[in-house]
């Protein structure tokens, strides 16, 4: 018989559990460790009576408390016209995206996309009347890595100008997805 093949012995790379590990992994490893830390406030937007009358026709939601300020400031307290809540809500969107980005995150190789998941809690706090600006700030609550997406829970407070009680605090999961 012949002589038996040498034996090569492997060693991995000196990264290799970085090298190996997913996209999502690498930015969970990040994202894990921004919980609780405020991430900034945005610009202020102003809600007009516009764009509640917008609101109101796509959402067939023409209540006289949104649509028409002469009944609205002769009949209830709020002193005009009011944002229907999930007005103030959708525009999250808008709001969040102007809260600057904290510089020091890292790149996230391999994202391919940011899902709107849903919300854990959303509270109405105080109304938002027409003409009335509103700014939203945002604390990161927590991530969970699920497979190749990661879950952001981020706390998003919206405030209006000129007015201490905010209009509504929503716990808001965005799912970042990625390809690994």
């Amino acid at each position: 018989m012949g002589a038996e093949p040498a034996r090569t012995t492997l060693t991995p790379p000196q990264n290799f559990s970085e090298d190996f590990m997913s996209h999502a992994a690498k930015a969970f490893e990040y994202f894990e460790t921004t919980a609780g830390q405020e991430q900034g406030t945005g610009d202020w937007f102003e809600i007009t009576q516009e764009q509640i009358n917008s609101f109101a026709d796509t959402t067939i939601d023409h209540q006289f408390i949104h649509v028409d300020p002469e009944r609205a400031l002769k009949e209830t307290p709020f002193g005009g016209t009011i944002a229907h809540g999930f007005l103030t809500l959708s525009m999250l969107t808008h709001l969040g995206a102007t809260i600057p980005p904290d510089p020091n995150t890292p790149s996230l190789d391999g994202i391919v996309m940011g899902i709107n998941y849903g919300f854990d809690k959303v509270r109405f706090l105080n109304p938002v009347n027409a003409g009335k600006k509103v700014r939203a700030s945002s604390t990161v609550k927590s991530a969970v890595l699920k497979g190749a997406a990661i879950d952001q829970t981020r706390t998003f407070t919206v405030e209006i100008e000129g007015v201490e009680k905010p209009a509504l605090i929503a716990d808001w999961i965005t799912r970042l997805v990625f390809v690994d």
